[in-house]
């Protein structure tokens, strides 16, 4: 069976000044998609099986740019649903809730189109995408790779591991970067995190 590659797309304007962009579809910088381009040799060094990609445009540019053809768009490969938080900073949040914490707290309520998510619903969509992964590595010889967004790829590689969501915190993840999820022994094992070829 081959391993799970994790892509968090490029840079935004948004990633950059650290507001959470859940449903908000901003594009990549310059930056953004430098960072995508330099991820080809290490797409290009292995076998794709199988590739899903988030809806939004900043994940959708960054498979684009990576090389990825034949990519299947799934909605649970949405960033979390940040409700009342959508473009506030941890910062200005913490300054009301000083002892906020995304991974435990979840976020206020907002808008009836996007009410938000606990830690808890991340996590049930991250299960539902590991069983898609699943079957696509059972039926394909190759590896299967996720175009996707910080948090929502921190929370599916805690439940990868068997960790509850909110143990995604411990896993932090840039713009940019390439991930690798594999196994020893018949288990669930981080065989490279936060990958970034050299400029």
């Amino acid at each position: 069976m081959g391993d799970l590659f994790l892509v968090r797309h490029g840079e935004t304007e948004w990633s950059r000044s650290g507001r959470h962009t859940g449903s908000t579809d901003v594009p990549l910088t310059e930056r953004g998609r430098e960072e995508a381009r330099r991820l080809v040799p290490l797409i290009r060094s292995h076998r794709i099986g199988a590739a899903f990609v988030s809806p939004l445009q900043r994940a959708r540019e960054t498979a684009e740019l990576i090389g990825l053809h034949d990519v299947r768009i799934d909605e649970d490969l949405r960033e979390w649903d940040y409700g009342g938080y959508e473009g506030v900073t941890t910062v200005d949040i913490q300054r009301e809730r000083p002892d906020w914490f995304l991974f435990r707290d979840g976020v206020a309520p907002g808008p009836p189109e996007h009410p938000g998510e606990s830690p808890e619903q991340v996590g049930a969509r991250a299960d539902r995408m590991l069983a898609k992964v699943d079957a696509a590595l059972a039926n394909t010889e190759g590896c299967v790779v996720l175009v996707a967004h910080g948090h929502f790829l921190r929370v599916l590689t805690a439940r990868r591991l068997g960790l509850p969501a909110g143990g995604g915190a411990l896993f932090q993840l840039a713009t940019g970067t390439l991930c690798r999820l594999g196994t020893e022994h018949g288990r669930p094992v981080i065989a490279a995190w936060n990958v970034r070829p050299p400029a």
